[in-house]
């Protein structure tokens, strides 16, 4: 796909569309539908509400990329002329999230934003569509809005500072960095259900939908900063917490509508190097930057 590049975005200078598995789903939901989901393939906070829109099989149109200014060809003619790339952030999406910021859903023309208010919202909204990603039981909710809430106060802002953490020479500052993300995972991963394979057992729940982009993202860790450090099955230090979480990790890995939501590799490089490097100027990396939380 061709497609002009505005440059007003130190950081918009993006692959313009999803590719690999994603790109199937994003070619399957561009006609017309009064829920709207104006995305960026790249971003795990979209890739949350995207995966539970899939695993709901909820009818939605997917709005992402660059702002088309040529004919289209082959597939691409498929294509909505409304795409939109998040770091040039056009009209449309201003008027819907004053924050200009994705996921944004629109739904009957009217806006709504914040990834995990989305997905309380699917499932309320679209309560005839299963599974259910909230227990029954209102305790156990309220336990399942605590640990998704843990991700983004706790397991989200260690993430961002481990990877972006500078310089790369000062391997004790590198070395706890790594030790205070390993510990919020152990922490989430000591309260997930026993059997699994789930947080809260045999079947996925918000909690598991939050956390999963993240997770399938810690390959950066092995790529920029030397390794992660959780202990392969087998190896000394193994113990029951990581064994969960290793059999979490491969649920995520083989649930369709999580690993149906991501692009390829290689395209989230470019991406990934910037906060390697703590030069990517997204609002989360500034605000890792200054030592705040996810903004």
């Amino acid at each position: 796909m061709t497609a002009a590049k505005p440059s007003a975005h130190p950081d918009s200078d993006l692959y313009p569309q999803a590719t690999g598995p994603a790109w199937s789903i994003v070619e399957a939901h561009q006609k017309e539908e009064p829920l709207k989901l104006y995305s960026g393939w790249f971003c795990p906070f979209v890739q949350r509400v995207w995966a539970v829109l899939e695993e709901k099989g909820i009818p939605y149109q997917y709005i992402e990329g660059w702002t088309l200014t040529i004919p289209y060809t082959s597939t691409e003619a498929k294509l909505t002329e409304a795409l939109v790339n998040p770091y040039n952030k056009p009209e449309s999406l201003m008027k819907l999230n004053p924050r200009g910021l994705v996921p944004t859903l629109q739904y009957n023309d009217k806006p709504l934003f914040e990834s995990t208010v989305v997905l309380q919202f699917l499932e309320e909204a679209y309560s005839d569509h299963k599974p259910h990603i909230l227990p029954q039981d209102p305790y156990d909710r309220a336990c399942t809005r605590i640990w998704a809430d843990f991700m983004t106060s706790r397991i989200i802002p260690a993430f961002h500072r481990f990877l972006q953490f500078q310089p790369m020479a000062d391997k004790e500052g590198l070395l706890e960095k790594r030790k205070e993300f390993l510990a919020t995972i152990k922490e989430f991963a000591a309260e997930m259900d026993p059997k699994g394979p789930w947080f809260l057992g045999s079947e996925p729940s918000l909690v598991d939908f939050v956390v999963a982009p993240w997770a399938l993202r810690m390959w950066v860790f092995d790529y920029y900063k030397g390794g992660l450090g959780i202990p392969a099955e087998g190896e000394l230090g193994d113990d029951d917490v990581w064994r969960r979480w290793r059999r979490w990790v491969k649920a995520v890995e083989g649930r369709k509508s999580i690993a149906g939501t991501m692009s390829e590799r290689e395209h989230y490089l470019q991406i990934y190097q910037r906060y390697a490097d703590d030069t990517a100027m997204s609002e989360l990396a500034k605000a890792t930057r200054k030592g705040r939380g996810v903004p």
